[in-house]
C-alpha cells in the first residue's frame, strides 16, 4: 500500500462554479452603474477631483424687485410753499404697485409734523395705471372740495410729483371719478392735461 500523501487539487467543477458566481456578481454591478439617477448633479471640486459637490436646487419663484418711489409734502419757503419728497420704498414687480403705495402713503397725511398736505381728508384712490411714459390717477371727488387757488395748485402738484418720483419725464393725467379733471375749485383753476413736472413749474408756481 502507497501511504504518500496526494496533492490537494480542485476538482474542474468547482473552477467552473466559482468562475460563474464571480461573472454574476460582475454582472450585477455593471447593471447597477447603467441604471439612471434622479438625484441632483453633482459636480468635481476642482480643489479636491476625488470629492463630489452635490449642487443646490434652484429656486422657482420670482422675488419681487424693491423700488423707491416718493411721496411729495409741502413744507413752507419764505413767502411760498416747496414740494419736499419722502422715500417709500416697496417689494414690487410692476411701477403700478410702487406709486400706488406711495398714493395711498399721500392720502393718508404726513407723520412728520414738520411736513403739510392741501389734499383733503378722505381723498381716496379710485385707480392708478402706468402706460409707458403715461400715468393716470383717478381720485375721488373728495379732492377738488376746499380751499383756495393756491391749496388748489398745491395738490395738483403733489399729485404730479408724486406720480412721477419714478419717472420724473412721466405725464401725468388726474381724473375724479373716472372724469378728466379740466377745471378745479370754485376759483376755476384750470389744468393742460397732460401735465408734467416742467410743465407744472411754469404755468402753475407755487
Amino acid at each position: 500500500m502507497n501511504n504518500e500523501p496526494r496533492p490537494n487539487r480542485i476538482s474542474s467543477g468547482v473552477v467552473a462554479a466559482v468562475s460563474a458566481a464571480v461573472i454574476g456578481v460582475s454582472g450585477g454591478v455593471a447593471w447597477l452603474t447603467t441604471q439612471p439617477s434622479h438625484k441632483a448633479p453633482v459636480t468635481t471640486n476642482p480643489a479636491n477631483p476625488n470629492q463630489s459637490i452635490q449642487q443646490p436646487t434652484q429656486p422657482t419663484t420670482t422675488q419681487p424687485n424693491e423700488k423707491t418711489a416718493q411721496v411729495y409734502w409741502l413744507k413752507p419757503k419764505e413767502r411760498n410753499v416747496a414740494l419736499v419728497p419722502k422715500s417709500v420704498q416697496v417689494a414690487a414687480n410692476q411701477p403700478n404697485q410702487a406709486l400706488e403705495r406711495a398714493f395711498q402713503a399721500l392720502l393718508e397725511g404726513p407723520s412728520d409734523s414738520t411736513d403739510s398736505t392741501t389734499i383733503p381728508k378722505g381723498t381716496k384712490l379710485l385707480g392708478l395705471n402706468v402706460k409707458g411714459d403715461e400715468v393716470h390717477v383717478n381720485l375721488s371727488d373728495s379732492f377738488t372740495s376746499g380751499g383756495g387757488s393756491t391749496s388748489m395748485v398745491a395738490r395738483v402738484g403733489q399729485v404730479v410729483y408724486t406720480g412721477s418720483s419714478l419717472n420724473p419725464k412721466a405725464k401725468i393725467y388726474i381724473d375724479v371719478n373716472g372724469k378728466r379733471l379740466d377745471v378745479l375749485g370754485g376759483e376755476g383753476v384750470e389744468l393742460q392735461q397732460p401735465l408734467t413736472r416742467e410743465s407744472f413749474d411754469k404755468n402753475y408756481p407755487l
